[in-house]
């Protein structure tokens, strides 16, 4: 490959990685903003941020909204999202899995990955409740603010966990700094106890339900969770730990993984 050509391909790789960077700061973001405020927030050049913009908004992955030059994620990924999810067993089997949960315990039910180093939503059904006491979807949590977080990263070694999890991460809602050691001790037990149930780090009125979905290999690849009013958790604490475990394992089953499966040791 000649200089010019190698130059060239560099160039594009540097503006895919840019495109791409755009379009997850939006995500993040979660409102329309004007391309020059983009620029700024990540650092990028203007005109460079212009003209990739200018593209994506060709191509339907930007859109217009709200008014004075604001661009949002556009319609497109939409239907790029509906193809990934009718071809991704975990979801597609999931969505019933949490409706059902959802009519039988009539409360909140969630599936729950982990996102870059972050936790997210990836999927909701809310319960009947008059009030909503869930995070949005595709929010991303630092993983120790979590009861999922716990199992998510239970394959990992204490060293990976704590090279994973940005320090910032244990400093919780409420200005305190959680012990990492301590932390790690809950991912162990979790690990040995098939969940996690605790009193919501963020939503102070809330109780937290989280069971470990595995794929084929043992490796907890999501999580089922019930969000409820402390409560009503700790009334139903057994009663909906039960039905919880019941549904992930069914949800484990269902995209492959079979009891017994060999486990990466986390030591």
């Amino acid at each position: 490959m000649t200089d010019n050509a190698t130059e060239l391909a560099s160039r594009r790789t540097r503006g895919l990685d840019r495109a791409f960077e755009i379009l997850e700061f939006l995500r993040t973001r979660r409102q329309p903003m004007r391309p020059n405020e983009i620029a700024t927030a990540i650092g990028a050049p203007r005109s460079s941020v212009y003209e990739l913009t200018n593209l994506l908004l060709r191509h339907g992955m930007l859109d217009y909204q709200g008014g004075d030059g604001r661009l949002f994620l556009g319609r497109r990924l939409y239907f790029l999202g509906m193809a990934y999810a009718d071809q991704f067993d975990l979801m597609r089997e999931a969505e019933a899995v949490l409706t059902h949960l959802s009519e039988e315990t009539r409360e909140t039910a969630q599936l729950c990955l982990l996102d870059g180093d972050k936790y997210t939503v990836a999927m909701m059904r809310e319960g009947v409740r008059p009030f909503r006491i869930s995070s949005n979807v595709g929010e991303l949590v630092p993983i120790p603010w979590t009861a999922s977080g716990r199992l998510l990263i239970a394959h990992m070694s204490d060293a990976e966990i704590r090279a994973f999890i940005p320090p910032e991460d244990f400093v919780l809602p409420n200005g305190s700094r959680l012990d990492e050691a301590a932390f790690i001790a809950e991912v162990r037990q979790a690990a040995i106890d098939g969940y996690f149930t605790f009193n919501s780090a963020v939503e102070t009125f809330t109780h937290c339900f989280a069971v470990p979905v595995r794929q084929a290999d043992g490796i907890n690849v999501a999580t089922l969770c019930l969000v409820t009013p402390k409560e009503d958790g700790l009334r139903n604490h057994a009663a909906y730990l039960d039905k919880l475990m019941s549904a992930a394992r069914e949800l484990s089953e269902r995209v492959g993984f079979e009891a017994g499966a060999r486990r990466r040791p986390t030591a």
